[in-house]
């Protein structure tokens, strides 16, 4: 049974440590960024109209929780997403669903 508890646990912490991670808009927009294929950090500058420093700092929290991998090239690093799955969990989170919950959300705080 402890086992089993653990499992539980340690798939709950996952779970949070993953939407953690998608819980940035600029995380979701290098995720979005990478999904036609691998890229450097300098090809993602001028998709996300931002600074490398930043988009670093991003990539590697969405590293650190196995969502993109890369290998070094030289002083380079193409980045990628590790399982494409998680294509289909963000597209989960439609319109259709994001209406739904506000709409939910919206009687709570009548």
């Amino acid at each position: 049974m402890k086992d089993l508890s653990k499992k539980k646990n340690d798939l709950d912490r996952a779970r949070v440590k993953i939407f953690r991670a998608l819980a940035d808009p600029l995380r979701l927009k290098i995720l979005y960024s990478l999904r036609d294929g691998e890229k450097y950090v300098t090809e993602m500058i001028p998709l996300l109209k931002t600074v490398q420093p930043l988009i670093s700092r991003h990539l590697k929290i969405l590293k650190e929780c196995g969502l993109v991998s890369c290998r070094k090239e030289g002083n380079k690093r193409p980045y990628w997403v590790t399982d494409r799955r998680i294509f289909e969990i963000i597209d989960m989170v439609g319109e259709d669903f994001v209406k739904s919950i506000t709409k939910y959300a919206e009687e709570e705080l009548l």
